[in-house]
């Protein structure tokens, strides 16, 4: 059986789930979404989709779409998710769920009512870097003390991945501490008991905070310290560094390397050295096996709810 998928967004984002979707077989993509119709178009033709609209409910109304994937901005991704699991479709939705709670707890509970497959991208759990760690963890061969993160881009403008002009705005907490509240508490293998975060000024027509720090402690003892700023002019993106009981592990991206930088081969790990087409391979093998996902939105909506408590943190200071 082939999985019909219709595709949000055809952004930077969209685009990389396009070409890992390619390397999966009896997946294909029949229906893409976007803002301007125009470039949706020219996207469409590039990876052969034939249906292009600007309309979300165009895609959920065709019958033979199984399965949607929304990279569409973080505001709209509670209510999407929640009209195509009414609409009957499996929905995967980029990080973040949502960045109100009670919007994200609503998808969760309109899940487990329709019994579909929704799944939230929290790709650090897909990366071969990531999965590396997890079976030395899970193994019983190494136990986090540290996990010490860095998640820097240089965003004073309201850009996107591509160097493109962004219709939404962007959001240190929700969006980019989302990946990493979401991993240590997998890695750990514990439950998030204590969680602090204070944030630098707020940028003056952006309306949200540039620079943020966050200290985090699971139940059996680990910590996190993750530092966060959009204001970095250097390397970007987000780089791990697992402090633990018998090695050191920095991760970048789908990369690994030891604590003396020295390169790990993780091309073995899995399937694909790529995390996002590992993420969407679980997406449709859930489909396929009529189970629950790694990273299901039940499993990552412990994360939604530590954000929730450190903004009101935030707003309280």
């Amino acid at each position: 059986m082939t999985i019909k998928v219709a595709l949000a967004g055809a952004g930077a984002f969209g685009i990389k789930h396009l070409d890992g979707i390619k390397n999966i077989p009896d997946v294909e993509v029949v229906s893409l979404i976007s803002r301007d119709l125009a470039k949706t178009q020219e996207v469409a033709d590039k990876y052969g989709i034939r249906h292009v609209t600007t309309d979300l409910a165009d895609s959920l109304a065709i019958k033979e779409v199984d399965a949607v994937i929304l990279c569409t901005p973080t505001q709209m991704h509670a209510a999407q998710s929640k009209a195509c699991l009414e609409a009957g479709k499996h929905v995967q939705v980029e990080i973040p769920l949502c960045d109100i709670l009670a919007e994200g707890e609503e998808v969760v509970s309109l899940q487990k009512q329709t019994g579909l497959v929704a799944m939230c991208g929290h790709t650090r759990r897909f990366n071969p870097s990531h999965q590396f760690v997890n079976k030395k963890i899970k193994a019983g061969e190494f136990n986090i003390q540290q996990m010490d993160v860095q998640t820097y881009f240089f965003r004073r403008t309201n850009m996107n991945a591509l160097g493109q002009p962004r219709s939404w705005t962007d959001h240190l907490l929700w969006h980019h501490a989302a990946h990493t509240v979401d991993l240590f508490a997998y890695q750990a293998g514990s439950p998030i008991v204590k969680a602090n975060a204070i944030q630098g000024p707020i940028h003056p027509t952006l309306g949200i905070a540039m620079d943020m720090s966050i200290q985090l402690k699971a139940a059996n003892g680990a910590i996190c310290t993750l530092s966060l700023s959009f204001n970095n002019d250097g390397p970007l993106g987000t780089f791990f560094r697992y402090i633990g009981d018998t090695a050191t592990y920095i991760a970048r991206y789908d990369d690994l390397f030891n604590g003396k930088e020295e390169k790990i081969d993780v091309s073995q790990v899995d399937v694909s050295m790529n995390g996002i087409e590992l993420q969407d391979r679980e997406f449709f093998a859930a489909i396929r096996e009529g189970r629950e996902p790694n990273a299901s939105v039940a499993q990552v909506l412990p994360c939604y709810q530590v954000l929730h408590q450190l903004e009101q943190q935030l707003n309280a200071g």
